[in-house]
């Protein structure tokens, strides 16, 4: 699956995501884009799944709507420590989200 880690994500985690395509917003150059932005961009680009900690992006934005799965990952901080206990209930999940919908992990 072609994922996008969120600029909030430790881009180190991408290397715990074993069998998907990851990618950084920074690397993508997509740094300070707001949510609904960023999914019409990974629409363009065709990625199928965002990687995030932003509790908001739910309220926020129609992922219904916007063809991506979101990946939403609850810990205390957003600290690699934190995030990477999450990669087997990630790793589950990206195996069973569609697109246009949200999967909340831990917390």
């Amino acid at each position: 699956m072609r994922l996008l880690l969120d600029e909030c994500v430790p881009r180190p985690l991408n290397r715990d995501l074993v069998g998907h395509d990851v990618w950084t917003v920074v690397e993508r150059g997509w740094s300070s884009k707001r949510n609904g932005e960023l999914l019409k961009l990974m629409v363009a680009e065709r990625f199928e799944a965002l990687l995030t900690v932003d509790q908001g992006i739910e309220f926020e934005q129609n992922v219904r709507k916007s063809g991506i799965a979101v990946v939403l990952m609850a810990a205390p901080t957003n600290r690699l420590k934190e995030l990477r206990p999450l990669v087997p209930q990630i790793l589950k999940a990206l195996a069973r989200v569609s697109a246009g919908e949200l999967i909340r992990v831990g917390g």
